[in-house]
């Protein structure tokens, strides 16, 4: 199953095929199935792979941003995603997540066998722009309250000689669904020469 979104390569699934739709305005809704997520945990637990990311694979240069915003009730751990899938030991994505504490904020995951889990910015808004860029072998993460002007959130390398897939993702690992909406979403070659500038 393929998914169009205009001005990017065909969408298809990851690792299942899960569900998307595509609303008259053009935004892109993934809905996540109960107890769903990536994670290869740090401490040595099974690993969960039930999630299932809607993307492309690149063969260049990119900045891939979104809006992204959850309107399902939130649950902990709940998250809107933009995703980085290589395999099961070699992926990476960047949240729009709600914590334990109940609040909703900006969390990366970097994976070369064990998942690197980092929490970042806080967010008082009911959305945030999120952005994933790749710039010869290395990936960069930011977030953004406008879409304009981007903090970062960090840089990375993925040990994986393969092609990966990039795209969206819908998670709820403690929940009984999350419906993320993503849009106002772009795709640019021009890549950023600073990742820490706000461009």
């Amino acid at each position: 199953m393929t998914v169009a979104v205009e001005n990017l390569p065909p969408l298809t699934w990851s690792t299942g095929v899960g569900h998307a739709e595509q609303t008259a305005g053009g935004e892109l809704v993934v809905t996540a199935a109960a107890g769903t997520d990536w994670t290869n945990d740090a401490f040595g637990g099974p690993q969960q792979h039930a999630a299932t990311s809607l993307g492309f694979v690149p063969t260049e240069d990119f900045a891939l941003s979104a809006r992204v915003r959850v309107t399902s009730p939130r649950t902990t751990f709940d998250a809107g995603v933009l995703a980085i899938w290589g395999d099961r030991d070699h992926w990476a994505k960047l949240c729009f997540e709600f914590s334990p504490q109940g609040q909703a904020m900006v969390v990366s995951v970097v994976t070369n066998g064990y998942s690197d889990d980092c929490n970042s910015t806080l967010v008082t808004d009911e959305h945030v722009f999120l952005r994933v860029i790749r710039s010869g072998t290395g990936w960069a993460f930011h977030s953004s309250r406008d879409g304009e002007t981007w903090d970062f959130v960090r840089v990375f390398r993925l040990d994986h000689d393969g092609p990966v897939t990039v795209g969206f993702m819908a998670q709820a690992p403690m929940g009984d669904t999350c419906v993320a909406v993503f849009d106002a979403i772009e795709y640019r070659t021009d890549v950023p020469g600073d990742f820490r500038d706000g461009s």
